[in-house]
């Protein structure tokens, strides 16, 4: 059975990791609507607490690199998967926000 700090690690990847993809999402729609510093404010969002989500990765491959090895569940790789495509979102909307924020320039 997993110890309760590596399941809070897990939820921390999956908390953290879907509330950057949620803001990077919202940066989009606000860029969509011309809103850019909505969207400035949002990418922001996206990138702390997708910080706060690598640093909980970061502990745990510590925590392994020690030699205290970390169990691989369902869970874990549903947490890794939030943050891996958290990050990759967060990238795409920034640049999604430039695309719109280029466009709206020109028009």
């Amino acid at each position: 059975m997993m110890d309760e700090k590596n399941i809070q690690a897990i939820m921390n990847l999956i908390i953290y990791g879907g509330d950057g993809k949620s803001s990077a999402m919202e940066a989009i729609h606000a860029a969509k609507e011309g809103n850019f510093d909505l969207a400035d404010e949002k990418i922001r969002a996206a990138e702390k607490s997708l910080l706060e989500a690598h640093h909980t990765q970061t502990e745990m491959l510590t925590q392994e690199a020690n030699g205290d090895s970390v169990e691989m569940s369902l869970l874990m790789v549903h947490g890794q998967d939030h943050l891996m495509t958290g990050m990759m979102f967060k990238d795409l909307a920034k640049e999604l926000v430039d695309v719109y924020r280029t466009i709206k320039k020109d028009n």
